[in-house]
């Protein structure tokens, strides 16, 4: 039996490849698909079934297109509808993959379809079970994806019944191998490690303590960020389907010339630039969107953009092929392509090009003090500022850029820092893309500013 998860981590998700005696099972598959079948063909095995845990908000599944390439069947749990053919399972139904076997429970709470698959070993052994968005290590899912058809309440209701029934009872000693980790925003707050057990969970995940149902409604449901606009429209793509992997990525890296991309520019298309922060800050295509492959990348992109609108992209030689998949994951389906020799070839053709200024956290402070005019814009979540922040800083959540930026001038000089640096840029080429001129980015962020002497440092309250 081999059992791996493959994790990716610009997307905080988890992706499992199952194998026993020949047979094969993926769980979660990422849009990208073809790792699954090279896996399953050099071990000499066959792809059987795609289990899906749930119709996914965060990313694009690649259930449809790897099911066409396999012939494997896609399994859904119950009440699932959808505008392709699967398998709607139903409640403790089992599946034989070679000398194991996998039992579908029923977990609705995340989403009324949502279901955990159990897998029993060659010995008819609970092994581990696949909680998709039910449970994460420490934290379970959101239950307030299904606004306008069913409350959150009533939904965590359902999460409530779904772990007490279907995940507690399991023997502690059963791992656990959810759908997300740190950094996803398909729970509140979940912890730094991939996998777990059981056991451990009950012992140290706030969710699964002892409490009364509406105890777990009024934890579960308090202090929730606003999804992002993207989950439903990529929820609906795993729902309904979507343009094949292979479309998308043919169009995406079409080599685009210089005349070519500037008429897409001219016509109103986004341009995503996937250089790091440093490249970036240097020199730039007016109105671009700084989004770093070395981050969370596509996350941030879906949040901020619109993933049906068209998207041209300026990269680095050698990442283009890179910086399209990765936005194919969250359902961009509109990449005109790249501007061939990237942001050298707009600038060697004396094309008009912006720049942002990076600032050490010793000038902030210097700024600051001395400027008391300077707007300082703190682009962490609101758990992160609560728990030390400038005592002058306004805290706009880089989710929110683009909608609370009419609260600032244009004219101001503004200073953006996040944790580390990677937000922070991407929040000050947001700004930019508005007309405002005079914006700065803090290298090392809060990180290197909370060191600095002197400094005024506020805490509040933790949001729960």
């Amino acid at each position: 039996m081999i059992i791996e998860q493959l994790y990716t981590n610009c997307l905080a998700q988890a992706a499992y490849y199952i194998e026993s005696n020949g047979e094969v099972a993926i769980i979660d598959p990422l849009r990208d698909y073809q790792i699954y079948i090279d896996k399953a063909t050099a071990n000499g095995a066959k792809i059987k079934y795609i289990f899906e845990t749930h119709f996914h908000a965060d990313f694009v599944s690649g259930h449809i297109d790897l099911a066409k390439k396999t012939g494997a069947t896609i399994i859904y749990g119950p009440t699932t509808e959808t505008n392709f053919p699967v398998h709607v399972a139903k409640d403790n139904e089992e599946f034989k993959l070679g000398n194991i076997h996998i039992i579908v429970l029923h977990t609705p709470g995340h989403t009324l379809e949502s279901s955990s698959f159990l897998l029993k070993d060659e010995n008819g052994k609970d092994h581990c079970v696949f909680t998709g968005d039910t449970l994460f290590v420490g934290d379970v899912g959101r239950p307030d994806l299904l606004d306008g058809f069913m409350s959150k309440e009533e939904l965590a209701a359902k999460m409530f019944h779904s772990l007490n029934t279907k995940i507690m009872p399991l023997a502690d000693d059963v791992i656990v191998y959810p759908a997300h980790g740190p950094g996803s925003a398909c729970g509140k707050n979940i912890g730094k490690e991939t996998f777990s057990t059981i056991g451990i969970q009950k012992a140290t995940n706030y969710a699964l303590q002892p409490m009364t149902e509406a105890e777990f409604i009024s934890a579960i449901t308090s202090g929730i960020a606003p999804a992002p606009s993207y989950f439903f429209k990529d929820a609906k793509l795993n729902k309904q389907g979507y343009a094949s992997f292979e479309s998308i990525i043919e169009n995406g890296l079409l080599a685009l010339p210089l005349a070519k991309f500037e008429e897409y520019y001219v016509e109103g298309a986004t341009i995503i630039d996937t250089r790091v922060a440093d490249d970036f800050e240097l020199g730039f295509i007016p109105k671009s969107f700084n989004f770093g492959l070395n981050g969370q990348y596509a996350i941030w992109a879906a949040t901020l953009l619109d993933i049906h609108a068209p998207i041209i992209i300026i990269s680095t030689p050698e990442t283009e092929k890179e910086s399209v998949e990765r936005l194919t994951r969250v359902g961009f389906d509109n990449i005109k392509g790249f501007l061939n020799g990237g942001f050298e070839t707009w600038k060697n053709a004396d094309k008009k090009w912006d720049m942002i200024i990076g600032i050490t956290a010793e000038e902030l402070v210097l700024d600051s003090l001395h400027n008391p005019d300077v707007v300082i814009i703190d682009v962490r979540k609101p758990t992160e500022f609560a728990t030390g922040h400038l005592a002058n800083a306004k805290n706009i959540q880089l989710s929110e850029i683009l909608t609370a930026s009419n609260e600032l001038e244009k004219h101001q000089e503004i200073l953006v820092h996040c944790a580390g640096g990677y937000r922070s840029m991407v929040g000050a080429a947001a700004l930019k893309t508005l007309g405002f001129t005079n914006v700065k980015n803090v290298w090392g962020g809060w990180n290197q500013i909370k060191e600095e002497p002197n400094v005024q440092i506020i805490m509040d309250k933790v949001p729960v």
